[in-house]
């Protein structure tokens, strides 16, 4: 709590300060919800939960670099409810109209386009994101290439590790590519590769198609991913498999109102000498629906239900029902 006390007179700080020099700007975000979980045998029905708050500030130095600092205040694998976390710690230089450099603690770019284009991250991860195929920023380098007017291409190196994490004892880096190209009347697809050796153990590798629509009437989205040798982003295994598809949409109504709905499937590869897949209860596929308000800029709420069904029909499928809210600046 004291860390998080001083993160905002530090931020407050620096917004006295910006006032006089608008090349500088706060930010903060806010993700609040209420549950109610339907689960069969869940101990917790209810409950009032802060999942998520960030605090932030950028910074342009000149036309060319600029800096930008995010605090993540959430909970951490030790049980603590809130925890500050730098998440980005992030600077970039356009070297030219199309190239542009980034280092520090970075925004990865591998399910971003797939998260902005979902739209409801207060509500609910994206599929890489909630499935662990990969952290949302790493420790690294990007090089972003504008190779026409409707192709974008990402060389990058990362730690491999999140944002939450150091680099590993065996120090192997995170290499990839990706590839970003604006379709005409308001498509979009992204292609995806990254590789990360392993100690003792094949590399570990994830790759993922994308392709999106939006538009006045609303956005839709599909991506298939695969993630090879790992039972998740940073923890190889060889052999060990997980791949799956996500589809979701939305539609807006009018006085600012939209529905929306989402469906995925996650599954694991079946092992040599074994009759089930080495991640089978944990395999599965949920069903979201609900509907989200805009009160004002920067306001949201958000009434939605999701339901999770076990590929293990021992394991009771997860029901719940939830009121969530973003505030932001």
């Amino acid at each position: 709590m004291k860390k998080i006390l001083f993160t905002l007179f530090l931020l407050f700080s620096i917004n006295g300060l910006s006032q006089d020099d608008p090349a500088g700007k706060p930010s903060f975000k806010v993700f609040w919800n209420f549950k109610n979980d339907f689960t069969k045998d869940v101990e917790k029905n209810t409950a009032f939960e802060l999942k998520r708050v960030y605090l932030g500030y950028s910074y342009k130095f000149d036309d060319k670099i600029s800096g930008k600092i995010t605090y993540d205040i959430g909970s951490n694998s030790s049980g603590s409810a809130y925890t500050a976390y730098v998440k980005v710690a992030q600077l970039d230089w356009k070297v030219s109209s199309k190239v542009k450099f980034s280092l520090g603690l970075i925004g990865n770019k591998q399910f971003k386009g797939q998260e902005n284009l979902w739209g409801y991250r207060y509500v609910y991860k994206s599929f890489q994101d909630e499935y662990k195929f990969g952290a949302s920023a790493d420790l690294g380098f990007n090089s972003e290439f504008k190779l026409n007017s409707k192709l974008t291409m990402n060389v990058f190196f990362l730690n491999g590790e999140g944002y939450k994490n150091v680099q590993d004892n065996d120090g192997n880096i995170r290499q990839g590519v990706s590839f970003f190209y604006d379709l005409p009347k308001g498509f979009e697809t992204r292609i995806y590769f990254d590789s990360h050796d392993a100690k003792d153990a094949s590399a570990i590798t994830n790759s993922s198609f994308f392709l999106g629509h939006k538009g006045d009437g609303g956005r839709l989205g599909l991506e298939y991913n695969k993630l090879n040798n790992a039972r998740n982003y940073k923890s190889s295994q060889d052999g060990y498999n997980r791949d799956g598809f996500s589809i979701y949409g939305s539609k807006k109504l009018p006085k600012n109102y939209e529905l929306f709905v989402r469906y995925d499937q996650i599954t694991s590869n079946i092992l040599n000498g074994e009759s089930k897949a080495w991640n089978y209860n944990n395999d599965g596929s949920l069903l979201m629906f609900g509907t989200q308000y805009q009160a004002t800029k920067g306001v949201k709420f958000n009434i939605n239900y999701r339901l999770f069904t076990h590929d293990n029909s021992i394991i009771n499928n997860k029901s719940i029902l939830s009121l969530n809210a973003e505030f932001k600046i």
